[in-house]
């Protein structure tokens, strides 16, 4: 069960390293993690209420397609 939990944790910090690189804010709640971008962009890119897995989804996208998002 530690393992599990030092996983988790391990995760979480990976996701919040790669969130800050690429300009993301991160708020966890008891309901997830929301994901929150302003910088370079038009309208604000937001995404609530996400697992650790939809998070590390979203900014290995956001990663693959660069700062500008496209």
């Amino acid at each position: 069960m530690a393992d599990a939990t030092h996983r988790q944790d391990t995760r979480e910090t990976e996701m919040r390293d790669l969130a800050e690189k690429l300009l993301f804010a991160v708020d966890k709640t008891d309901r997830g993690f929301t994901l929150t971008r302003t910088t370079d962009l038009s309208r604000p890119e937001r995404r609530q209420d996400l697992t650790l897995s939809q998070a590390e989804e979203l900014l290995e996208t956001w990663k693959l397609r660069g700062l500008g998002g496209g």
